[in-house]
């Protein structure tokens, strides 16, 4: 290296040459030289022929000549010192040998040989390169002829790149003297000199100087230079400008070029009309789109930028735009409309406004543009307005002519090489582009606040209703579907695609649609087609089908949100609601069923008529999936029509004949069937989903399309790998509600979802996952219940609800096999209790791989069970689970030398103790004490006293409540005086109440014992006596007493006598043989019952004679009346007169006489599809967030209400609370069973939600009693609610007589 020679010179200079012509492409892309640095600097990790360049090759011999040595000396140190332990690993060996080899004396020098040899190669070839450019520059001299290859070449002014030559570094003086070179008065030959210096040197340079204001005015002049050569330079100067600048710095170069354009549309020599078209073929054209391109393009990137720079930069650049784009006739000239101005060719090349799209995105800059708008350029928006409703009366005078109006983009030549565009389509691009701007600029409160807008050839203004009506009717008066007059553009620029894009956009942006959207005149507009037809008039519209599923498609999104579905339901003015007209619930609903009942003269035989169909259903089903929505709709009877259609679909598709070989028309009936198969499940979703409430899934029923429902969701689940979250929820729904009722278990059972849910489960539980098992061991939970599992245990507690169970489980025994094999997979519920729960034999024990874990798991699964009182009873009688945990629990002592000792205690000793003190316990938060089900730290880790046989052990038991010393109470005396008294007043009863209610405020601990009783006693008694009072007719009681002494109980309601008097005894309200008065009252009760049943033939379990579960409200009735069955008999018989007992007794109208046929056989109580349907309506309105979190747990309220209802709340309140609940539904009103539901969700908000989080809600409700409720803090809440919903609550509530299913 020492003796560089001449050769070695050019053999260095022919390396780098070859290095820098690959990485060309590399680098040409840069937008800056420190970029192109960066990609030198990295070029062995992108580029695979690194190595192969011979400069590299060059590098690598001198370093292996020079520092190989030292590397190599480096290296066998560190190996020796990491034999020693002193150094360890490769990467630290690595560090060490590159630090000290750098270190090294040979690396200097090497160092300094290699900079001086490439300093003699650089320059050499810098002077090469300047050569070449005076070569260039006499050849620049001379004209040049381009030849033109289409639209946009690669010779356009923002194509080039900074990196294709050098920069040449220029003085402040060399500055100088450039700008007095460009000045317009210099010869042509010197301006250009002086530009072509000028494109050589850095633009960050130029901009930064104090000549750039001089510069700027030149350059800007110089734009309109006759020398067209010379005017594109400039704007190849400002193009890289742009790409490699500062937005500080370009925001000068781009209003520079902003004002030369105004000032040239302004210029007299303009003189382009609209009427004449534009040949963008045409040279002086050519080039002014490419200055209106250069802008765009500027337009579009600036925004990623200018939020760093001060708010002054970017006002220039919207101001200096908006002033080019306001531009609209000749100085001196009065404004035409024939002016082809500026706006037209931005339209041309930005079609859809994207600019403006990313100028109002961020707030930063959306404030400006608006602020700017308004004060100086609300021309724009008129300019705007007026093109669009131009453009709409041309369509409207097309279309009431009868015939389409003119398709702009069809008059377009389908030559390629053929860019003229007529006056008509320069119209329409402006149209496309104001329609867009419009659309984006509504989405904002601050640009709706710029309307409403004057016109001048329009008497009123232009609001932002009046807009949107307009945007409407274009989707119906428009042409359909017209391609676009853009060759090259495959997007759909059909009026009705925009403004389809337009709104629903609105639709997705909830604040911007209750402004825009939700108003009458809106909605009347979209209407409008399903109006015409509706009515029969004679309908002018482009494509009916087409423009039918459009509107569906924005009644849908509209309905499918809470603002919208209300503004459907109760219109603009909930009270002031317009009279004159229907409602848009009406039309929807009328003409969803015209057309399931193929009414519609004029869309028959059409090919989209099933997609028409099933866009309107898919807009009633967003309504009927909500209970509001629903109570609207059950008048038009929708589900009946649905129902009518899919039963008439499936029997013609069973009529499909099979396909012959070799026949023509196999591909037709395959269609066909195809067809007929996609529009039977297109109904069939749309039944299903009417079971997303109680009340709908009653209506579901009665069309009797239940079961092939349930096989279509199962069907669509099984086939879904990964369905949306939405729908995911919106399924679990919809399981939940089929699971609350007899008919959906059953329909669920049969479709294999039950199965299907129980395989998962154990694979998951026994099994864990086959891609898991070979790579891993499955590792220990941390949990009782594994993550892994806990989506199937929450799906498993959703789904046994007491009906489900019932209809599951009744009278089956669990298998009990001598041997269990491994490969045996439970596939129901009846297994996995056999195989989880009640392990009594060694067999069971040794088939399970993680007995421990899985056993855990059967017993929460049991806890939550026996939540359900109904449940635990059915599960004691039939399996007697109980005394299978005691005797486990007997098994798991210590074996001593003296026989039994401790019990040991381990995870399962610890779960079942828990769930033996919830079964044999009952009572509310204050009245038992549950064992928790953790260890503390400490010597002492587990206090709670375990036992193996009953009864259990005292400290489980809360001290027994003592009972209030009973003061005198004026207005408790006014209300028993009231209620003694033989005399009736008029309002008697509401004078009751008020005096009801006034005690229960101030002193509610009175109303309990002997003076609840009378309360309760003397008021039925008054009340079954009026005629008016009465619901239900009396039936015969004479051949009662004689028929008892023959009926016996069966074993749930014997176990359930024993959980009573249990109870009553420990409230210290029963005395011995307490047993005998409550059977005596049970039996009494199932014959006076009894005589008012209907014969009902079906499969249904619960449908069989006796009522399936234990009569929980006659069990309190007994407790309140002190164990008197004389006086409890007495009461019931009066109470099953009154409409309450309907709701708040549940045996009372078993199979009754008193409902319908058709609502017997549904197996559905009234306290189902009325209570707790409304529960859900008023949870949503009053507690919006508790009811999100049901929905998002996929729980549903219905369900837990039923629970608490059905059994009264035992278990979830103290005595003392049940006794108020019932005194209340009995004195203020059925409707405050609903109440009262609602008053514990709002008590439970805040742990609603928290274990709605923690997901492990639907655990929380079912085991965890109602901490710290007390009726009378929320009594009046409650009569808010009674003020707004009793008269619509009692009225549903009086039909369940004549419920029509």
């Amino acid at each position: 290296m020492s003796c560089f020679t001449s050769e070695d010179e050019a053999q260095l200079q022919s390396m780098l040459r070859q290095l820098l012509q690959s990485v060309k492409e590399k680098i040409t892309g840069a937008p800056s030289v420190e970029c192109a640095e960066e990609i030198l600097l990295h070029l062995e990790e992108t580029d695979e022929n690194f190595h192969n360049y011979e400069f590299v090759k060059y590098l690598r011999k001198c370093i292996n000549s020079t520092v190989g040595s030292v590397i190599e000396e480096e290296t066998e140190k560190c190996i020796s010192a990491q034999s020693q332990g002193e150094v360890s690993g490769y990467d630290m060996l690595v560090q060490h040998v590159t630090k000290k080899t750098r270190e090294s004396k040979e690396y200097r020098e090497m160092m300094h040989a290699l900079k001086n040899v490439m300093m003699v190669v650089v320059e050499s070839l810098i002077n090469k390169f300047e050569e070449d450019q005076m070569h260039n520059k006499e050849l620049d001299i001379k004209p040049k002829k381009e030849r033109r290859s289409g639209y946009y070449t690669d010779n356009c002014s923002d194509s080039d790149s900074s990196f294709n030559r050098s920069y040449t570094f220029l003085s402040q003086e060399q500055l100088q003297l450039l700008v007095e070179r460009l000045d317009p008065i210099q010869p042509m030959e010197v301006r250009q000199e002086a530009l072509q210096t000028l494109c050589f040197a850095p633009p960050s340079d130029i901009l930064n100087s104090e000549t750039w204001p001089d510069l700027r005015k030149h350059l800007t002049t110089s734009l309109s230079d006759p020398d067209t050569a010379f005017s594109e330079k400039i704007l190849r100067f400002y193009a890289k400008a742009f790409s490699s600048s500062p937005f500080n710095m370009t925001r000068d170069v781009y209003t520079s070029l902003a004002r030369h354009l105004e000032l040239y549309f302004l210029s007299g020599e303009y003189s382009l009309c609209i009427s004449a078209g534009l040949d963008v073929s045409n040279p002086h054209i050519d080039r002014l789109l490419k200055k209106v391109r250069l802008l765009n393009e500027y337009q579009k990137e600036a925004p990623s930028s200018w939020i760093r720079h001060p708010e002054k930069y970017m006002e220039e650049v919207i101001d200096s735009t908006f002033s080019l784009l306001s531009v609209n006739h000749k100085p001196n000239h009065p404004a035409s409309p024939d002016f082809l101005s500026p706006v037209y060719f931005l339209a041309l090349l930005d079609i859809k406004a994207v600019w403006f799209k990313k100028w109002t995105h961020a707030y930063y800059s959306r404030a400006v543009v608006l602020r700017l708008l308004e004060k100086k350029y609300k021309s724009l928006i008129n300019a705007a307005v007026q093109q669009c409703l131009d453009y709409f009366e041309s369509c409207k005078a097309g279309v009431n002519k009868n015939s389409s109006v003119s398709d702009f983009s069809h008059q377009h030549c389908s030559d390629e090489q053929n860019f003229s565009y007529a006056g008509q389509e320069l119209q329409y691009v402006y149209f496309v582009h104001s329609l867009c701007l419009l659309g984006r600029l509504l989405v904002y409160k601050q640009g709706q606040n710029l309307f409403p807008v004057e016109l001048k050839n329009k008497k009123d203004r232009v609001s932002v209703t009046d807009l949107l009506v307009l945007f409407t009717q274009l989707i119906y008066y428009s042409p359909s579907y017209p391609k676009t007059a853009l060759a090259g553009h495959t997007d759909n620029y059909s009026p009705a695609s925009l403004v389809m894009e337009i709104l629903q956009v609105f639709c997705d942006q909830t604040g911007c649609a209750a402004e825009c959207l939700y108003t009458d005149a809106v909605i009347d507009a979209l209407l409008h087609p399903v109006q015409s037809v509706l009515s029969g008039t004679e309908v002018y519209l482009n494509c009916l089908e087409t423009t039918l599923i459009d509107v569906a498609d924005i009644l849908a999104r509209i309905a499918a949100v809470d603002d919208g579905l209300s503004f459907f339901l109760h219109g603009e003015n909930e009270k002031t609601a317009k009279e004159d007209g229907p409602t848009a619930v009406h039309v929807i609903v009328q003409f969803t069923k015209k057309l399931l009942h193929d009414d519609i003269s004029l869309l028959s035989g059409s090919e989209l008529l099933p997609v028409v169909k099933g866009a309107f259903i898919f807009v009633c089903r967003q309504m009927y999936r909500t209970c509001e929505g629903l109570q609207m709709l059950i008048p038009y009877g929708l589900h009946e029509s649905m129902g009518e259609a899919w039963k008439k679909m499936s029997l013609l598709s069973e009529r499909v004949p099979t396909p012959v070989t070799g026949v023509d028309s196999i591909s037709s009936i395959s269609l066909e069937s195809k067809n007929s198969l996609l529009w039977e499940e297109t109904l069939l979703d749309a039944l299903l989903n009417f079971s997303a409430t109680p009340k709908g899934l009653f209506l579901l029923h009665s069309t009797g399309a239940m079961n092939d429902c349930v096989n279509f969701m199962f069907s669509s689940l099984s086939k879904k790998l990964q369905a949306n979250e939405y729908e995911e929820f919106g399924n679990k729904v919809i399981i939940t509600q089929m699971a609350t009722t007899p008919s959906g278990a059953v329909a669920l059972q049969s479709s294999g979802f039950i199965k299907a849910l129980v395989t998962e489960l154990w694979a998951l539980l026994e099994c864990g996952k086959d891609d898991l098992r070979i790579t891993q061991p499955q590792s220990t939970p941390i949990d009782p219940i594994d993550q892994s599992c806990q989506k199937s245990f929450l799906s498993l507690i959703n789904l046994l609800t007491y009906p489900a169970v019932f209809e599951l489980l009744s009278k089956q025994d669990t298998p009990n096999k001598p041997v269990y094999s491994f490969r045996e997979v439970p596939t129901d519920i009846i297994d996995i209790i056999d195989r989880l729960i009640i392990l009594n034999s060694e067999a069971k024990i040794h088939s399970l791989f993680s007995y421990e874990q899985s056993h855990i798991f059967g017993l929460r699964f049991l806890n939550v069970l026996c939540c359900e009182l109904n449940t635990l009873l059915l599960l004691e009688s039939q399996y007697k689970v109980s005394q299978v945990l005691l005797t486990a629990q007997e098994e798991n002592v210590i074996e001593t030398s003296e026989g039994p000792g401790d019990f040991i205690i381990d995870g399962l000793s610890v779960e079942r103790n828990h769930v033996l003190v919830r079964i044999n316990l009952i009572g509310g938060p204050r009245e038992r004490i549950l064992p928790l089900r953790v260890l503390d730290k400490g010597s002492n880790s587990y206090p709670w006293p375990m036992f193996s046989s009953l009864p259990l052990p005292k400290c489980y038991l809360a001290e027994t409540p003592r009972k209030g010393e009973f003061r005198q109470d004026k207005d408790l005396d006014k209300l028993l005086s009231l209620l003694k008294s033989p005399e009736k007043q008029s309002g008697w009863a509401e004078i009751c109440r008020k005096q009801f209610y006034k005690v229960m405020k101030a002193r509610p601990d009175i109303i309990s014992g002997t003076i609840l009783a009378e309360l309760i006693e003397k008021f039925v008694s008054h009340l079954s006596e009026s005629q008016l009072d009465c619901y239900f007719s009396t039936g015969n009681d004479k051949a009662m007493d004689a028929d008892v002494k023959n009926e016996s109980l069966s074993s749930v309601q014997q176990l359930g006598v024993e959980m009573t008097v249990r109870y009553g005894k420990y409230l210290n309200l029963l005395k011995e043989h307490a047993e005998n008065g409550l059977c005596f009252v049970l039996m009494n009760c199932k014959n006076i019952l009894k005589q008012e049943q209907r014969t009902v033939v079906s499969s249904l379990c619960c449908l069989q004679e006796h009522y399936p579960g234990y009569d929980w409200f006659a069990s309190s009735i007994f407790l309140i009346m002190s164990g008197d069955g004389e006086k409890t008999l007495m009461f019931l018989k009066q109470f099953s007169r009154l409409l309450v007992s309907a709701f708040l007794w549940l045996p009372r109208l078993h199979i009754s006489m008193h409902l319908p046929a058709t609502t017997v056989e549904s197996g559905i109580h009234p306290v189902y599809f009325c209570s707790t349907h409304y529960i859900e309506m008023l949870l949503k309105a009053k507690l919006p967030l508790v009811f999100a979190a049901f929905q998002r747990s996929g729980f549903t309220p219905s369900q837990i209400c039923l629970q608490w209802i059905t059994q009264c709340f035992w278990n979830y309140m103290d005595w003392r609370e049940i006794c108020h609940y019932i005194a209340t539904c009995i004195l203020l009103g059925p409707d405050y069973q609903i109440y009262m539901c609602i008053s514990v969700f709002k008590h439970l908000q805040q742990d609603i939600l928290k274990h709605t989080e923690a997901q492990d809600l639907q655990v929380f409700l079912k085991e965890e009693p109602l901490h710290g409720f007390r009726v009378s803090d929320y009594l009046e809440y409650m009569e808010s609610l009674e003020a707004i919903y009793r008269p619509m609550l009692l009225e549903d509530m009086r039909s369940i007589r004549v419920q029509n299913a």
